[in-house]
């Protein structure tokens, strides 16, 4: 039996006649960040929503801290940050977080550390509706925090970002690997591959890579990681 915090093995999805995601198999261990590459309608989503329990397969199987997927005891250890903001817009940031850590069982200081780790500090009183998409996703991230999480799922969480607030953000989840999380997080934007301890790269639903960035650069010859991802595709198509 795997003790790896997130085991998928043969994973299959269909949506209707299309094949979301075809045979990916792979494990992420504790205290890594590991990025899941690939252009948008690859799969990354359905991957990570199989991950989290809320899809629906088609074969293989998928395990989350030594339980399947969407077992009932794994959901006060696991975050996740869909692309869609997940909170009220008619509440402020700070009303957003105290509701979900009265759900969730958590202090009123947590819900200040998370404020402050997202960079919502000036925020905290504005009504979530106000804010710009990009400091929504952010509340979004800080709801997914509250739990302190063992297995954290961020679906493109840098989308609207600045520079800087994206490099703050990675330090952020390199933190929380580091003290022994699982951090899994999709982009589609290739020079964030260079954050990662591990890539994860799909296409049309298929695995094409599981490496580290510099092992992905080595084996293609490539400059950068899009130039290594472009190799690989034209290599397996």
């Amino acid at each position: 039996m795997t003790t790896s915090p997130i085991a998928v093995a043969g994973l299959g999805v269909v949506r209707g006649r299309v094949t979301a995601l075809d045979d990916v198999s792979f494990e992420v261990p504790a205290g890594q960040v590991v990025g899941l590459l690939g252009p948008s309608g690859c799969g990354k989503s359905t991957l990570m929503r199989s991950i989290v329990g809320v899809q629906k397969i088609t074969s293989g199987s998928v395990s989350v801290l030594g339980e399947p997927a969407g077992s009932a005891s794994l959901r006060s250890r696991i975050g996740y940050v869909t692309q869609a903001a997940s909170v009220y817009e008619d509440l402020t940031v700070a009303e957003n977080l105290r509701f979900f850590a009265a759900v969730l069982g958590v202090s009123a200081q947590r819900v200040e550390e998370c404020v402050v780790l997202v960079d919502l500090a000036r925020q905290r009183n504005q009504l979530v509706g106000r804010l710009s998409g990009g400091q929504r996703s952010r509340v979004s991230l800080a709801v997914a925090l509250l739990g302190d999480p063992t297995v954290l799922v961020l679906d493109e969480p840098t989308v609207g970002l600045d520079p800087v607030l994206r490099r703050d953000l990675w330090a952020t989840f390199h933190r929380l690997a580091d003290a022994g999380a699982t951090v899994l997080v999709s982009s589609h934007v290739m020079d964030e591959a260079t954050r990662c301890d591990r890539l994860l790269v799909l296409r049309d639903g298929r695995l094409l890579v599981d490496q580290t960035p510099s092992a992905l650069l080595e084996s293609t010859g490539a400059h950068d990681v899009e130039a290594a991802f472009l190799a690989i595709v034209e290599a397996a198509s």
